[in-house]
């Protein structure tokens, strides 16, 4: 069935998420939503101060035997590292942890770096097993599941609430936002704390066993994001207008460079969402991403529009970079080009724990309500 090509008339989010809504006057269903809820997101100057302040009283309450506050990670990405600015200012001591998974890029690396130096933090860097990695994004890659950034989501999450384990530490700071990140499709992406679906489609297709790949369980994930039992996960740039260029700008003034686009920090993301994103499965994150943007009023949809109209990636490097991801996954041309060509396959064809966590959540939300 043909679906009618329409774009929302404040956002640029079109049909290429097949669940989205569009009201009388041809506004999608994420901005409507976003009119509804933004009164929560939004402060007054004032009003920021006090919540950092509380919550960073909160944070230092409660602090290690080893001195630390708080488990912060570092991508070296614009929310990341923004958030770690923030830390400093709140006078936190965070342990903070960055995930190596074998795609950093230099800019990445850099600017990791220069926040560590000049926020005075020590760094724990998290490296992963590259034969087990690989062979996961391998494993992936030939299911033709959508999700393969749910690889690294969720060893990110398990390696933080790991550490936050091993030192004693209450909270996890995260760098998750509604106002630049909100509008993201289900469709476009699966549960990043499924683990039975990653275990299900790497015991078809992988081959190098899993014996240190961090993982957890999605009835562990419930406990802590649902109920908080075993660590505390705060989001504090939810607490405070948040900007994304003000961010960039502080960043820059400390020597942080930007890398070309929404988490395009990882060599394997930027790829992932410039090269095969929108040729094997018809989407373009950037209509996702530009849309919290402009909602945000710090793109005009019509910037927004003329960016799309570009190629996510530099044709003119686009050959040698699709040769070098292959080379590093061990992918022949043939084989890369079958999976490109192979149709795209849902992530629930494979087991998952996407309808248990359901119900935990209702469950949870069942046993807050009659606290």
């Amino acid at each position: 069935m043909n679906i009618k090509f329409q774009r929302c008339t404040e956002c640029i989010m079109d049909t290429s998420d097949p669940q989205i809504i569009f009201n009388e006057a041809g506004i999608c269903n994420y901005c409507n939503h976003v009119k509804n809820y933004k009164y929560q997101y939004t402060f007054t100057k004032e009003e920021s101060k006090a919540n950092i302040s509380k919550m960073a009283d909160l944070i230092k309450s409660s602090p290690s035997s080893k001195g630390y506050d708080c488990v912060l990670g570092l991508s070296g990405g614009v929310d990341s590292s923004y958030l770690a600015l923030m830390a400093k200012e709140m006078g936190l001591n965070p342990l903070c942890v960055h995930f190596d998974n074998g795609w950093n890029s230099e800019a990445a690396v850099a600017n990791i770096n220069k926040i560590v130096k000049h926020c005075n933090y020590e760094l724990f860097t998290v490296v992963i097993n590259w034969e087990e990695f690989r062979d996961l994004q391998r494993s992936f890659l030939q299911a033709g599941v959508v999700d393969l950034e749910m690889l690294s989501d969720h060893a990110i999450f398990a390696s933080l609430f790991k550490l936050r384990r091993q030192y004693n530490i209450k909270y996890v700071l995260s760098g998750t936002n509604f106002a630049t990140e909100y509008g993201l499709p289900d469709s476009w992406i699966w549960s990043k704390m499924d683990f039975r679906n990653i275990k299900a489609i790497h015991k078809i297709f992988g081959s190098v066993p899993l014996k240190t790949y961090p993982s957890m369980t999605s009835f562990r994930w419930g406990l802590i994001r649902q109920l908080g039992l075993g660590g505390t996960f705060l989001e504090p740039l939810n607490q405070i207008n948040y900007s994304k260029k003000e961010a960039m700008k502080a960043l820059e003034d400390i020597g942080w460079r930007y890398y070309g686009g929404k988490h395009y920090e990882s060599l394997i993301t930027k790829f992932y969402q410039g090269y095969i994103l929108p040729r094997k499965y018809g989407i373009d994150k950037r209509l996702s991403h530009h849309s919290a943007l402009i909602r945000n009023n710090e793109m005009t949809r019509e910037e927004a529009l003329l960016d799309i109209k570009e190629p996510p990636l530099d044709m003119n490097t686009l050959e040698s970079e699709r040769k070098f991801i292959c080379k590093k996954l061990g992918f022949s041309d043939s084989e890369f080009q079958a999976i490109m060509e192979k149709d795209p396959v849902a992530h629930d064809v494979y087991k998952t724990d996407r309808h248990f966590m359901n119900i935990i959540t209702k469950m949870a939300k069942f046993i807050l309500r009659i606290k």
